[in-house]
């Protein structure tokens, strides 16, 4: 896709999609041949066009597994990898920059997996039009933008209405992992969790950081650098 034309595809996407809540931000970005390739010639066997009307995931995946939903994968690095450490759990990762999509549909043929499925939508029209209560065993949100200047942080997505809409997707006993290196975001993150009654933090505060979350490169340079990182996992103990 040309630069031109990804700007035309980001400016369609905002006219529409006017919405208050966004699981991202539209930035232009460039579409290597590799992760073009990829996405023509394996989305139909690993992709999932959005619909507005409710998905079976044990359609979508050919199985019934556990279900995890990754919102915000980025370039789908650490979603293979945990795809890989978690072989027995289908992932449904959804993002809407291409380049991430595309690399994550490489790493998934050269890895040979077969429980991740990849879509590339607004995460919040997702979780309101296609996913099923009660059809997710976990959540995972990794390193959300911290939109750090204080006047932009009613842009952030890790907010009460979000994860209001977020919660009855889960089964009782299902979690949610959010992982952040913004401690000002961590902070806001336990406050908004901690605010819902059918929600228990699995920690005292801040959990360690379970073994199926690989450390990125982002997150090690930023440690080199004095950065913490801060990840929270909460069950939810009634639907």
């Amino acid at each position: 896709m040309t630069d031109t034309a990804e700007n035309q595809t980001q400016n369609n996407w905002q006219a529409e999609h006017p919405r208050s809540i966004r699981s991202f931000v539209l930035r232009q970005s460039h579409m290597t041949a590799a992760q073009q390739r990829a996405i023509d010639t394996l989305w139909d066997s690993f992709g999932i066009d959005y619909q507005a009307t409710p998905a079976d995931l044990d359609a979508r995946f050919g199985s019934s597994r556990p279900k995890i939903l990754e919102i915000g994968f980025g370039m789908g690095t650490a979603t293979a990898e945990i795809a890989l450490r978690l072989p027995e759990t289908d992932f449904l990762a959804i993002d809407v920059h291409g380049p991430g999509v595309g690399n994550l549909l490489k790493l998934i043929d050269e890895n040979h997996l077969e429980n991740i499925r990849v879509m590339r939508h607004d995460a919040v029209e997702v979780v309101e039009n296609m996913l099923q209560d009660g059809s997710l065993d976990g959540i995972h949100i990794f390193f959300p933008d911290p939109w750090h200047k204080k006047r932009h942080h009613k842009r952030r997505l890790i907010q009460a209405p979000f994860i209001a809409k977020l919660l009855p997707k889960l089964k009782t006993g299902g979690y949610i992992h959010l992982a952040t290196d913004w401690e000002e975001y961590a902070q806001q993150m336990l406050e908004v969790l901690s605010s819902f009654d059918s929600l228990q933090n699995t920690a005292a505060d801040y959990a360690p950081t379970p073994d199926y979350r690989p450390e990125t490169k982002f997150e090690a340079r930023g440690k080199r650098l004095g950065h913490g990182v801060w990840d929270l996992v909460f069950k939810q103990t009634a639907g």
